[in-house]
Order: structure tokens, then sequence, then C-alpha cells
């Protein structure tokens, strides 16, 4: 007898990233021969500094291969505490300080410990495609903050407001953003500050693209702009971004100590610590040189200048400039409702399978960030591929009637 087992009703309203999903296909093309671009993946396309990879093989040599305390090795908690001291001059101990499994279990530790039935989080849109299930799986309800093109992606008070209601427990900020690279203004900031005093929020600034900034520009930092809002915030980050550590999977967290001994309960209960080898590795990133991210900006930088230049080019399509971040997410909708081969593009995931399917290029359809205009672009690929793949992206663009 077959018995059928259900599943969970929240499993209803949850889906597979779909960067990953476009990912997998992108990889099964290119595994079957096809000469597939790939402009979908959110990661560095360097290898993790030799150095910190080397502070990983010790700690497997020393025998550093047991569990530790759950927030995260004290030596480590100590020197997130440093880096956010030098760098923004945030002043943490280390009670005040997490360490998990990459910044998304960060951000899922805390939606879990903050958020539950009838609380409403604001989310500004576009927005990384994680946030909402995130703040789903906790039972709270994502409420969407639309970012206009022509306004840089800023914050609009307007638009705010029409957000709020009593049930608003909290926003979450991501600045430089994927997937715009837009960075938030003083003047934004300003507005999420006001509201979360009076409101009472919780402001979650997911920060891990901040060491990826483009032409002299200053992120504005909720923290710094209202200094006072600090038992609000809970701060996101780790070494994924800058310095190509993906797949160690190190994230940290900061906040007020309640908050973080909370996300320490949940963690407790589901992964424990991350790994300790890969705790000893982010150590070595954190304590060492930091001419790693310095490195990675400028390269991103150049790549940045020739993207831009040649979206410019193509007809139809616009392009804010990202700040930050290694994303550009140009808008294709001036292409919806034309045709190739009789087949109609009608929107972003029609788009993104057209260029992939036709062009061979993996990009990412601008309905995974919650606005179907777009579609997104990482430029953490290299010259060569990005120089191809803006050629290949205007001949398929020209073909279309």
């Amino acid at each position: 007898m077959t018995v059928n087992i259900t599943l969970a009703d929240r499993m209803d309203k949850i889906k597979p990233s779909p960067t990953l999903a476009v990912n997998a296909k992108a990889k099964a093309l290119k595994a079957s021969g096809a000469d597939v671009l790939n402009f979908s993946v959110g990661e560095p396309d360097f290898d993790t500094p030799a150095h910190v990879c080397a502070a990983g093989k010790t700690a497997i040599n020393d025998g550093f291969t047991r569990y530790t305390a759950v927030p995260g090795i004290i030596e480590l908690r100590e020197a997130v505490c440093r880096r956010l001291a030098d760098d923004r001059g945030f002043k943490y101990t280390p009670e005040q300080i997490q360490i998990s499994c990459g910044g998304k279990h960060g951000l899922y530790n805390m939606g879990q410990a903050l958020f539950g039935p009838g609380d409403e989080v604001i989310i500004p849109t576009p927005y990384w495609v994680s946030y909402p299930p995130i703040i789903e799986l906790a039972g709270a309800r994502p409420v969407f903050l639309p970012l206009a093109e022509d306004n840089d992606f800023d914050i609009n008070e307007a638009a705010l407001q029409k957000c709020v209601s009593e049930k608003t427990k909290g926003i979450i900020l991501n600045s430089p953003s994927n997937p715009t690279g837009a960075v938030f203004s003083k003047a934004g900031l300003r507005l999420v500050a006001d509201m979360a005093l009076k409101g009472g929020w919780v402001v979650i600034s997911d920060d891990i693209y901040e060491t990826i900034v483009f032409a002299g520009q200053s992120v504005p930092h909720i923290l710094k702009v209202a200094p006072e809002l600090k038992e609000q915030v809970i701060i996101l980050n780790g070494v994924s971004k800058s310095f190509a550590m993906t797949g160690w999977r190190i994230g940290y967290s900061a906040g007020p100590q309640h908050i973080i001994a909370a996300m320490n309960k949940i963690q407790s209960q589901s992964t424990s610590n991350a790994s300790s080898i890969s705790q000893k590795a982010a150590l070595t990133a954190l304590n060492g040189p930091q001419e790693f991210p310095v490195m990675m900006r400028k390269a991103f930088a150049e790549r940045l200048t020739y993207i831009m230049g040649a979206l410019k080019e193509i007809p139809d399509l616009t392009c804010v400039a990202p700040k930050g971040a290694f994303y550009v997410f140009p808008n294709f909708s001036a292409y919806y409702g034309r045709e190739f081969k009789g087949k109609k593009i009608n929107n972003s995931v029609d788009m993104a399978d057209f260029l992939l399917d036709e062009a061979l290029i993996a990009s990412v359809p601008g309905a995974a960030f919650g606005t179907d205009d777009f579609v997104r672009f990482s430029f953490a690929a290299s010259m060569a591929v990005i120089e191809e793949g803006m050629r290949r992206l205007r001949k398929a663009l020209a073909s279309l009637c």
C-alpha cells in the first residue's frame, strides 16, 4: 500500500531560489556542450585568498574539527567587533555577535527569533529573492515597498507611509542592493529611522556588499544617520562577498544582546555552530591584510564601466548605474510584446528564457526580485565573458520584431 504523506502548509508559500534554478539550468546546458555565458550567479569569480585557504588547512591539520560554541569561537566574534569598530565606528561586544552558516542563515535565525503570525515586515522592492520566504517561514507577512527606477531605487516617503500599519514590526534594508546595485540616500534612511523610532520597529541592515562600492561612493548607514536607533538595529554581514568565500559559509550578525541570544537559541536547535574550519579561515580573513577586497572592487569597477557603456548602446534599454555590488538591472519592458520565431515575449521570465535558449546567456528574471520590467546580470565574470555576452545581447534583442 502506498501512503501519501502530505507536506506542511508552509510549503505552499515557499519556492526554491530562482537564481539557483537558473544557474542549474545554465550548468546543465554547458555540460551538454553549449557555450553558455553565465551572468546569473551572485558570487565573486575570484579564488579565496591563499592565506585564508592556508588557515583552513592548518585548522584541519591541527585537529580543530570538533564542535565550537553555538555563537561562534570567541576569537572570531572579537574579530568581527574590531572590523565593525575600525571600518564603521560601531561598538559591539562578542556577546552581541553571532557567527552563522552564511549570511542567509543569520537572516533566517533573525526572522525566527523576532517575527511571527500577525507581524508585518517591510521589504523594499526590488528585493533579494530570499527576504520574503524567510519572513513567511516565520509566519509573518512581507509588505512590499516599491522603489522607482526614476528615483534611483531610493526610498520615497509617500510610498513608505503606505506600507506602515499597526502590525509593522520591522524593515529590511540592503544597501548596496542585490539586484539593483543601488545605495539608499541619507534622506531615505532618515525617513526609515524616524518611522522606526516612532513605531518601535526593528531595522535589519544587510551589509553583505559593503566592501564593493564604486567611484568613491560613500554608503550611508542607518546607524550613522540615526545612532540613537542602535538598540533597534541588527546588522547582517559575512565574508562571502568581501573575501570570495561563498562556499565556506560564514556569516555574522550584530545587534542587541537579547536578540542575539534569541538567535543563538534558534541556531542551537538547527545547525549548532558554523563549521569550525571555516571559522578559523574567516578569522584569518578579518584579522589579516585587507588588500583583497580592494583588488576585487577595482576589478568590478572596470567591468562595470564596460557593461554600462555596452548597455547604453542598446536601443530602448534603460539601466540605473549601480553604486555598489556586482549587478546591473536593466529595464527590458520596451521589448515586451515583441516576438522571435512566432513566440511572443510578455515578461521578464520570457525574456530570460529567450536569452538563454537563443543567445546562451544566463540571467535572472526581474520577477524573482519582485518587479517584472527588469532582468539581472551579474558582472562577477571575466571581461572576455562580459564583452561576448553584451555582443550576444545586442544581437539577440535586434532579432526581435
